[in-house]
């Protein structure tokens, strides 16, 4: 699941968009890179989330960077699948 987008189904964060940066047993932790940075992730029961994008995104070797989550949120939300 690592590197797969996802979208928050319950929370106070529902419907917003995270990038999946580690999975720990029922748990994974998820950044967006701004709120939510790679330093911060939030940590998510795995029911609570959807993911929307199955194709495993590309990390560079020093790991996730939060200018590079940005960018990967910000072309998915620009090719039309979600508003905002």
């Amino acid at each position: 699941m690592v590197g797969m987008l996802a979208m928050s189904k319950a929370g106070h964060d529902k419907g917003a968009i995270y990038v999946i940066i580690r999975e720990e047993g029922e748990y994974v932790y998820v950044a967006d890179g701004r709120i939510r940075t790679v330093d911060v992730p939030k940590k998510k029961n795995k029911k609570h989330i959807q993911i929307i994008k199955k194709k495993q995104l590309t990390v560079s070797e020093s790991g996730f960077n939060d200018l590079e989550i940005r960018k990967i949120i910000k072309e998915y939300q620009e090719e039309g699948n979600v508003k905002g």
